[in-house]
């Protein structure tokens, strides 16, 4: 046999077999990885199932659950009672509205004036986002007799009860500037100052406490099992 072909021969058997080994180790090297990947895995799960066994996280998450199921309750009283939207009334249903819940906003209007208009814009608005306090209006035209007897004598006229008691009252726009472009965050803000409703906290911030709690919880019980060690 011709030397060079040997040469050539043995050459090619040598870089064919470290090619072999290299692909061997690359193997290896994956399959070390990957049982790195499932062994940490495994940790995590572990871990995440020592937490949820905590009995401080479990009492946080049935508070939760436990006060949104009364709130859930009291938002459908309320909606049963006409709360939650802007509603018109007649004269013969004003006392049992007024009457039947703890805040009432009771609208006296007239249909043909431009500002009532303006007023039921606002308020309508404003409903929905305030399900504690009940808002309805009444024409004033065909409730003579309550319009006397409340001293009724400029509209719009916005009065404030408090469990069938009416206290405060808007008369116009006098406590509003006087004109007639205030925004409904300005009647927001009047109407809160004067207690008939509350200062609304938004959903995104109630469910950013939650979560706050419950990340202070979770590291209070990883330092305890860090001390513990």
């Amino acid at each position: 046999m011709d030397p060079d072909s040997v040469k050539s021969t043995l050459q090619t058997l040598a870089y064919g077999n470290v090619m072999a080994a290299a692909a061997r180790d690359y193997q290896k090297e994956l399959l070390a990885q990957e049982k790195a990947q499932a062994s940490s895995s495994r940790n995590e799960d572990v871990d995440l199932d020592e937490l949820m066994d905590d009995p401080e996280l479990e009492k946080l998450h049935a508070d939760r659950i436990a006060a949104l199921k009364r709130e859930a309750e009291k938002r459908q009283s309320l909606t049963k009672k006409g709360h939650g939207e802007y509603r018109e009334i007649t004269e013969g249903d004003f006392l049992g509205e007024v009457t039947g819940s703890v805040k009432v906003i009771c609208h006296f209007y007239h249909r043909e004036f431009y500002r009532c208009k303006i007023m039921d814009k606002h308020l309508k608005a404003l409903a929905p986002n305030h399900l504690d306090t009940k808002f309805i209006k009444i024409d004033a035209e065909n409730s003579p007799f309550f319009v006397t007897k409340l001293g009724i004598k400029t509209l719009p006229c916005v009065i404030l009860f408090r469990n069938g008691i009416g206290g405060d009252r808007l008369v116009g726009f006098q406590d509003l500037g006087g004109k007639d472009d205030f925004t409904t965050r300005r009647l927001e803000a009047l109407l809160i100052k004067k207690g008939i409703i509350d200062e609304k906290k938004k959903e995104d911030d109630e469910e950013a406490e939650y979560d706050e709690s419950r990340r202070r919880t979770v590291r209070y019980s990883t330092n305890q099992d860090s001390d513990s060690e």
